[in-house]
């Protein structure tokens, strides 16, 4: 578990909050079927309660998945979602909006400092919340070991031991005297203790053998142990309500108990009821205190407690003595099955292979290309801390095999370099591109990092080491050398003495043959903001107008499906299939090459969005280049939908999404 992801932490912690909500409204349940029989048996239930919802994460954690289907075998169709020029609409009509990313954002920025997002953000409020809760309790045991070692003894210890035995406690009970006008309450996890007040022993003696009756009770029954159990339970789900009203019905299920142990012991019952009155009206109990002891008794609950003791129909059973190991041994059996059970989509192509028999697999032969494709397949799924587990390996490989001085282990340095930098950690993939290059030299094997080298130095505003970069980035592979020189343009592009230089390094980075058509598009707009940036703004038009053109005949390329291609099961809107509906849209984030250069537009992405409403097989249709098309294909890939429908049943749908990049 500690190599998950905030994905998976929180996927887990979703988990966790359903099934203790399921345990809960069980325990709920079972309560009402036992609300006829004694509060010792309801109180025994809230009990194995909490029990279970506190072993719940434990269990999820350490047991095998039990994993269940969540569909079965669906025909799949497909759909298209047309794009709209307004930004950030949403609805029940089948069209996905365009998304517009960066906004606000400086162009001159470095680094983009990290942002937790709202999964996260939700998993600290719980932390913190319970954390809060804890503490309380903590300073609230701290405040009782105080209050125990300040006490005296209470004079009467042959009352106290009269009353212990006739409850059957075999054990000598400490009995201590509080400060005046406290509440009588028990407190002690393996030896506990009952307080009294430092007047007790002016009272009555019948409200002085009440008293000590109802509290040798807590003691003889366990109670201050399954008080830290139950509110430990409410401290981990404070944010559930139902987990509140389960510490409510505890609490007042236990003085029930603790009251019909004390009548069945031969007290009278109006007798004890008076002196239960007078005891709640004369005396106050510390909120401070009352959540780490047992208090008497509670002015909230006096009413019930007065009907129930007054009662004679109600019955007053208690459990045996093991009868609390034993619920609570049943309820984690119970709720076993329950946090094994993991929800597992259908099987398919893309599902993730076993990691550790693929990378022992890689090991035995030695084959760092079978690793490098399985992390190359978990980053098309998104699956980053999967791909970073079969590259670590794959770095192994080629250092046992080659040497860290080695062609092959600075590729691979490459490799995770290119990851850190995708998951955002930058000094990380700066500290991977280095060591890289140690290796390589300028090989073209260093191209790539020469040119990622070249842009984190541009975001740290050193335009000579940028500069240096990509020249050696250009020389190192003549097939870096489009994107090499573009990127040289560009630092001379923002320095306005050097503009006819950065004309220039334009003019060369557009004759190179065999650009990608995106990268030459790029390369044409950026062309295009530096003659307008000089007063030439009908050639600045018609720059621009040939980078629409390179485009258009990129798109006329088959990178989707016609219609009657379609995969088989994947269908489009209409002719009886209905469209999904986006539920959730993650924000596309900027890239840094494309903040650099100050670049923006939109990129056209194509979809298959299964019958579990999660978008697979994401193809660029028109894209915009420096990085803007994987942040674009990162975004839609976190995108959920309500599914698309054939004849009532879901299915797969074709779409097309348009992701608007702007910076403002």
């Amino acid at each position: 578990m500690t190599g998950w992801n905030e994905s998976q932490w929180f996927a887990f912690a979703g988990s966790v909050a359903f099934k203790s909500a399921v345990v809960l409204g069980a325990a709920w349940l079972a309560a009402w079927t036992l609300r006829r029989r004694s509060a010792a048996s309801r109180h025994l239930l809230w009990t194995a309660a909490s029990v279970a919802v506190l072993a719940l994460p434990v269990l999820m954690a350490a047991l095998p998945a039990l994993t269940l289907r969540s569909g079965g075998i669906l025909d799949s169709g497909a759909w298209l979602l047309s794009a709209s020029s307004t930004a950030g609409q949403a609805g029940t009509a089948p069209v996905a909006m365009p998304y517009a990313a960066g906004r606000g954002q400086s162009a001159t920025r470095g680094t983009a400092p990290w942002r937790p997002d709202w999964r996260l953000w939700i998993m600290l409020l719980w932390a913190a919340g319970a954390a809060v809760a804890a503490l309380q309790l903590a300073i609230a045991c701290g405040g009782m070991w105080r209050v125990r070692r300040r006490s005296r003894r209470f004079a009467e210890e042959d009352l106290v031991a009269e009353l212990s035995r006739s409850l059957g406690i075999g054990h000598t009970v400490d009995v201590l005297e509080n400060s005046r006008s406290s509440m009588p309450m028990t407190y002690g996890l393996l030896r506990p203790a009952v307080f009294l007040p430092e007047d007790a022993a002016d009272w009555p003696e019948e409200r002085r053998r009440m008293v000590l009756l109802h509290e040798l009770a807590h003691v003889r029954r366990g109670d201050a142990a399954t008080h830290w159990l139950a509110r430990a339970a409410v401290n981990l789900y404070w944010w559930n309500p139902l987990a509140w009203l389960a510490w409510r019905a505890f609490l007042k299920e236990r003085e029930l108990a603790a009251d019909d142990m004390v009548l069945a012991s031969g007290a009278r019952a109006s007798e004890y009821a008076m002196q239960l009155l007078e005891v709640a009206r004369g005396l106050q109990s510390t909120p401070a205190m009352g959540c780490a002891a047992v208090a008497m008794a509670r002015r909230s609950q006096l009413e019930g407690r007065m009907l129930a003791i007054l009662d004679p129909a109600v019955r007053r059973g208690a459990p045996r003595r093991l009868a609390g190991v034993a619920a609570a041994l049943v309820a984690v059996a119970l709720v076993a099955p329950l946090a094994a059970v993991h929800a597992q989509q259908p099987a398919d192509a893309t599902q993730s292979p076993d990691v550790d028999a693929t990378i022992r697999a890689a090991a035995a032969q030695q084959n760092h290309a079978l690793l490098d494709q399985a992390a190359k397949a978990a980053v098309s799924q998104g699956k980053l801390d999967l791909a970073q587990q079969f590259l670590d390996a794959s770095l192994g490989i080629r250092e046992q095999v080659s040497g860290q001085s080695s062609v092959d282990y600075g590729v691979g340095l490459v490799k995770l370099a290119a990851l850190a930098q995708r998951r955002g950690r930058t000094d990380e993939a700066a500290s991977l591109y280095t060591r890289a290059l140690q290796a390589l030299g300028d090989r073209p094997e260093a191209a790539p990092a020469l040119l990622e080298m070249g842009v984190l130095s541009l975001a740290r505003r050193d335009a000579d080491g940028a500069f240096g970069y990509f020249q050696r980035a250009e020389r190192a592979d003549p097939a870096y050398a489009q994107t090499a020189l573009m990127w040289m343009a560009v630092v001379k592009a923002r320095q306005p003495e050097s503009a006819s230089e950065a004309e220039s390094l334009f003019q060369r980075a557009l004759s190179q043959p065999d650009a990608d058509p995106w990268e030459k598009a790029a390369t044409l707009d950026l062309y295009a903001g530096l003659l307008r940036r000089t007063g030439r703004a009908d050639e600045a038009d018609a720059v621009a107008a040939q980078a629409g053109e390179v485009r258009n005949a990129a798109r006329k390329r088959p990178t989707v499906a016609a219609k009657n291609d379609l995969p088989p099961g994947v269908y489009r809107v209409g002719d009886g299939v209905a469209p999904p509906v986006p539920i959730y849209r993650k924000e596309p984030d900027y890239s840094e090459e494309a903040r650099l250069a100050k670049y923006s537009g939109e990129v056209v992405v194509s979809l298959e969005i299964g019958p579990d409403g999660v978008p697979s097989n994401i193809q660029i249709v028109r894209g915009l280049g420096l990085g803007l098309d994987e942040k674009a294909v990162d975004a839609v890939s976190q995108w959920r939908f309500t599914p698309g429908t054939r004849n009532g049943v879901p299915v797969t749908v074709m779409a097309q999404v348009a992701i608007n990049f702007r910076l403002l």
